[in-house]
């Protein structure tokens, strides 16, 4: 088993975080926690689109960001939000895409997909297949070569990314050449643990963790089977997926088990670089955007994903 937490203080620029309340999500907080944010606009430098794209749950709303200018770089970005399974919609993170689509200078597609506990597994899944297959057979609408995609996403997003290039790879047909996992929620069974020192995390409880795993699967979080991709960790064969970065704080619920996920992709031949940043929690860069560790941390990303592109330049 993958060792426990330590305490350790917060990083310098989240100490706030020490005031963050522990409220956990639940059945009758679910339309508070499901509040939209307002949806950003196209700047002068990134057009900004919705796009109506009909799938396995019906027609969901999915975001594209184009530079104005192109970089010459002709990948592309598949994001997936977050959300716990259970909330989180694609404009929560325009910010965030937005930016990789002027940096890079590149297409980034924020994905929709159906939640839980209203729609469980294999629900979200279906629709995420579905629409990226959509998606890429409408590459050259969206200025990019289809080949040459990067699978990312955070939290709940991650880890269906992660089910996702497992189901992708087992089905057969396009690929992503590389998945961004930040912070992955990949093991259920992490509910089941009583062994993890909670003083120091903050944003998502273990008691939300169970309630979005178990409105996921619906029924008891860890039981011995599970739907087939409901939880990434649970699948034995690791081999032939895409190469991996996975980016985590040390105070993260999730610390473990994503250190356990990168350890067994390694182990099965599947590069995958590590990120631990110390003294982070669960979802820190949104709610501390400006602070130094978060620019630090979004910089990676930029830096993982343009690598990933050019290592497969046309």
């Amino acid at each position: 088993m993958a060792p426990t937490h330590r305490p350790e203080p917060f990083d310098p620029g989240l100490r706030a975080a020490r005031w963050i309340p522990p409220v956990s999500v639940s059945k009758r907080l679910l339309p508070v926690f499901r509040g939209a944010p307002t949806p950003m606009r196209s700047t002068a430098e990134v057009t900004v689109a919705e796009l109506p794209l009909r799938v396995a749950g019906g027609e969901l709303t999915y975001r594209v960001f184009r530079p104005v200018r192109p970089s010459g770089v002709d990948g592309a970005l598949f994001w997936i939000h977050g959300g716990g399974l259970v909330g989180g919609s694609p404009q929560q993170d325009d910010a965030t895409n937005l930016g990789i689509a002027r940096e890079l200078g590149i297409t980034v597609i924020a994905a929709a997909y159906r939640l839980a506990p209203e729609h469980p597994a294999p629900a979200a899944l279906d629709d995420l297949a579905e629409g990226f297959r959509a998606v890429l057979g409408r590459a050259d609408e969206f200025g990019f070569d289809p080949e040459r995609v990067v699978l990312g996403g955070a939290s709940a997003g991650a880890g269906l990314g992660a089910a996702l290039c497992q189901r992708l790879h087992d089905e057969g047909g396009p690929e992503p050449v590389f998945q961004l996992l930040v912070y992955p929620m990949l093991d259920d069974r992490t509910v089941l643990r009583r062994d993890i020192d909670l003083r120091h995390v903050r944003a998502w409880t273990a008691k939300s963790n169970r309630f979005g795993w178990e409105s996921h699967l619906d029924g008891p979080a860890g039981a011995a089977d599970v739907p087939p991709y409901a939880v990434p960790a649970r699948r034995e064969d690791l081999s032939g997926l895409p190469p991996a970065w996975i980016g985590v704080g040390s105070l993260d619920l999730f610390h473990d088990e994503d250190l356990a996920y990168a350890d067994r992709l390694q182990a099965a031949g599947v590069p995958c670089e590590v990120l631990v940043v110390p003294g982070a929690f669960h979802g820190f860069d949104a709610i501390f955007r400006k602070a130094d560790v978060t620019r630090r941390f979004h910089a990676e990303w930029i830096r993982v994903i343009g690598a990933a592109l050019g290592e497969h330049a046309s």
